[in-house]
């Protein structure tokens, strides 16, 4: 097996190929004067099953377009078997028509990466399961629950205050599932969205005073959410509250709005390359999920089990 890696996360790439003990396949993926993206491999490919690893992450479009162009210049070197492995996959939020004329723009996405020549997907913590459906090639959906859960145990050991938090009542079943094995009480922050990137808590389900509240959830892009989530658990007498967030975009004034918020800490995966914003705050901390993508990949290389990851 071979790994290349795109510009979006080379520090992931390279955790990646350490875990393997593999070298970064030699490449160079760059920019022409007018931003077009170039790409030109310098090993022999032909035969070989290659894993490109690149999150869509900010700019977005820029690392999507890098994907596409590193699959292409895969199939056209013969490469046998081309494997997309995308830590973060973007545009997985527009996975539906949320009102008329609006586009569904993961099914395209997907549609791009399948024409371009890949021959599986490998992706982290699908913000909805069903974008698996989108694609015509084996997508592998992985999940950072057992990251997640040891880091927990960890820093929070068997505390039998501990409450786990959806900070939605559509991420119940990722909090349920992480509840269930650190053996906590599950909680839910009922909430009102006016406009894209703004929410309103409105009630909590649960009884969460005097608690040790762990919210969970996928991606935080604003972080009103998380950071009205916690306001919101501290006045009902929660005794703290820290977040576990798979995707950290914090895109905007995020940073600030963590930074300043009510949570004890934000705990962040680096599917996403950290900005030094990110890096400097003082409550947000992150873990790595080199070693989960790494055997993931080991396994498809292998032909053998991935579910068996989460056993």
């Amino acid at each position: 097996m071979k790994v290349l890696a795109g510009n979006s996360n080379r520090p992931l790439a390279e955790a990646i190929a350490a875990y393997l003990s593999l070298p970064l396949t030699k490449a160079s993926v760059r920019r022409f004067s007018d931003q077009e993206v170039f790409v030109e491999i310098h090993e022999n490919v032909r035969g070989e099953d290659v894993f490109v690893i690149q999150s869509t992450s900010y700019p977005c479009n820029d690392n999507l377009m890098e994907l596409l162009v590193c699959i292409d210049a895969l199939r056209r070197a013969s490469a046998k078997r081309i494997t997309a492995v995308i830590p973060y996959f973007g545009y997985a939020r527009q996975d539906r028509k949320p009102g008329p004329r609006t586009p569904i723009s993961a099914k395209l996405v997907a549609n791009l990466i399948t024409t371009a020549g890949a021959s599986r997907v490998l992706t982290l913590d699908l913000h909805a399961g069903q974008i698996q459906g989108f694609f015509d090639i084996p997508t592998d959906n992985l999940f950072a629950a057992p990251v997640t859960v040891a880091d927990i145990r960890e820093h929070f050991g068997d505390s039998e205050r501990l409450m786990i938090v959806s900070p939605d009542v559509g991420g119940v079943v990722r909090a349920r599932a992480i509840a269930k094995r650190v053996d906590a009480d599950l909680a839910i922050v009922d909430k009102r969205r006016e406009r894209a990137g703004e929410s309103e808590v409105m009630n909590i389900i649960g009884e969460v005073a005097g608690r040790t509240c762990v919210l969970v959830d996928d991606i935080v892009d604003s972080a009103g959410t998380l950071s009205n989530a916690a306001g919101a658990l501290m006045d009902a007498g929660a005794a703290r509250v820290s977040a576990y967030v798979t995707h950290g975009v914090l895109s905007g004034g995020a940073v600030a709005r963590v930074s300043s918020s009510r949570l004890e800490s934000l705990v962040i995966t680096d599917s996403i390359q950290a900005t030094e914003a990110v890096r400097l705050c003082r409550n947000i901390r992150r873990t790595s999920i080199a070693p989960l993508i790494a055997e993931a990949m080991r396994r498809i290389a292998d032909e053998s089990s991935v579910s068996s990851l989460f056993d």
